[in-house]
C-alpha cells in the first residue's frame, strides 16, 4: 500500500508538471492536442472540446502534445507561431510548477502537523516533537561499534544539551539508549569514552535537534517561501560541490549516490516510517530537486529548450529544425540510457 501512495505520489508531481505547460500554453492561445497521464499506448481517450486527454499504458510520468511543438505548423495557433517570451514561458511553466509545489506542500504543512526542521535548543515556541537525531558518526567510535546509524532518534531526550550532560555524567559506564529508527524501537547499549579524541566526544556522534515548526496563518506563506528558497539552494551548492568533486579527479563524495525512479519510489515509501509530515517534506524536496533538473540546460529536458530559445534570442533566428531534432534526439538516448543503468541499479541494490 505505501509502495503505491509512493508511486501515485511521484506521478503525481509529474502530471502537476505537465500541468503547468498545459495552463500557460492554453492562456497565451496555443493549441493543446493532447494531455496524457502514462506514456503511450493509450488505454483511454476522451476529447473535450479541442485537447484529447488520455490514460496510457506505460505508467512512467505524463506529457502535453502542443500543435507545432516539435516541427513547423502554418496553424497561427502553433507552438512556433507565438512570440519568444511567450514560448519561454510555456516551457518553463513545467519548472516554476516544481517549485510552486513544494512551496505549498509546505504551506500545509507549516499549519498542520509542521515543517520538519532542525531546531537548536533553545527555540521552544512552535516545535512539536522535538527530537534528538544522530546526524554523524565517527570511525572506530562506541557509536559505530554498538550500531549506531544517521537518523537514528535518541529517545527521552528532547534538547541535544541534556543528552550531552547525561552521556558525560556516564562516561566508563555501560548504558542503554532507546533508539527509534524507522518506526522500530531499539535498545542499544554503547560505553562512553572517558578519554575521546578531540573534536570526537565520548560516543563519538554528531548530533542535531529536530522537531516540526508550526506557524500561524499568516506566517506560514513566508516559512515557507523560506524553507522552499533555503532547499534550493543548498540543492544547487551541493550539486556544483558533487560536480566539482568529480571533474577535480575526487569522484562521488562518500554516501552520494544516484537513484532512479525505483529508488525514489522507494525512498518515498521509507519516508513513511517518521510519519506523513515527513513524507510530505519529503516530496516537498523531491519537487525542488526535480525542478532544479529540469532547469538544467541539457538538451531533451526543459532547461535544455530554454536553451535554444536563448540561442534564438542571440542569432536573431531559431537553429535549424533538424540540428535541433539531431540534438534532442541524442541527449534523449543518453538520458534513456543513464536512466536505465540506474534503474538496474536500484532493481539489484533492492532486491538482490
Amino acid at each position: 500500500m505505501l509502495i503505491l501512495i509512493a508511486f501515485f505520489s511521484l506521478i503525481g508531481l509529474v502530471v502537476l508538471h505537465e500541468l503547468g505547460h498545459f495552463l500557460v500554453a492554453k492562456k497565451f492561445g496555443v493549441r493543446v492536442e493532447e494531455f496524457g497521464i502514462g506514456l503511450p499506448p493509450r488505454l483511454f481517450g476522451k476529447k473535450i472540446g479541442e485537447t484529447l486527454y488520455s490514460l496510457n499504458l506505460l505508467p512512467l510520468g505524463a506529457f502535453v502534445r502542443l500543435t507545432g511543438e516539435e516541427g513547423s505548423s502554418t496553424d497561427p495557433r502553433s507552438f512556433g507561431a507565438r512570440s519568444l517570451l511567450q514560448r519561454a514561458l510555456i516551457i518553463g511553466a513545467g519548472v516554476i510548477a516544481f517549485w510552486i509545489i513544494a512551496f505549498f506542500i509546505f504551506v500545509g504543512l507549516a499549519l498542520t502537523t509542521g515543517i520538519p526542521a532542525s531546531v537548536s535548543d533553545e527555540i521552544t515556541e512552535g516545535v512539536l516533537n522535538p527530537q534528538v537525531r544522530v546526524l554523524g558518526i565517527a570511525p572506530e567510535s562506541p557509536a559505530k561499534a554498538a550500531g549506531l546509524l544517521s537518523g537514528d532518534a535518541v529517545q527521552d531526550f528532547a534538547k541535544v544539551g541534556e543528552f550531552q550532560s547525561f552521556i558525560n555524567q556516564h562516561k566508563g559506564q555501560e548504558i542503554v539508549l532507546s533508539i527509534v529508527r524507522a518506526g522500530q524501537n531499539l535498545s542499544i547499549p554503547i560505553t562512553p569514552r572517558l578519554e575521546p579524541p578531540v573534536g570526537e566526544g565520548p560516543l563519538g556522534i554528531e548530533l542535531v535537534r529536530t522537531g516540526n515548526m508550526q506557524y500561524r496563518w499568516y506566517e506560514a506563506p513566508v516559512a515557507a517561501s523560506q524553507k522552499t528558497i533555503g532547499l534550493t539552494v543548498e540543492i544547487v551548492q551541493g550539486l556544483l560541490g558533487t560536480l566539482a568533486g568529480v571533474f577535480g579527479g575526487k569522484g562521488l563524495p562518500e554516501g552520494v549516490g544516484v537513484v532512479g525512479p525505483i529508488g525514489i519510489v522507494d525512498l518515498l515509501r521509507n519516508s513513511f516510517a517518521f510519519g506523513i509530515g515527513h513524507f510530505l517534506s519529503f516530496l516537498a524536496t523531491l519537487s525542488i530537486y526535480l525542478a532544479i533538473f529540469n532547469a538544467l540546460p541539457i538538451p531533451a529536458v526543459d532547461g535544455g529548450r530554454l536553451l535554444f530559445l536563448g540561442i534564438e534570442a542571440l542569432r536573431k533566428k531559431p537553429l535549424g529544425e533538424r540540428i535541433e531534432q539531431r540534438v534532442n534526439g541524442f541527449f534523449f538516448l543518453l538520458l534513456i540510457t543513464f536512466m536505465i543503468w540506474v534503474t538496474i541499479k536500484d532493481i539489484t541494490r533492492l532486491f538482490f
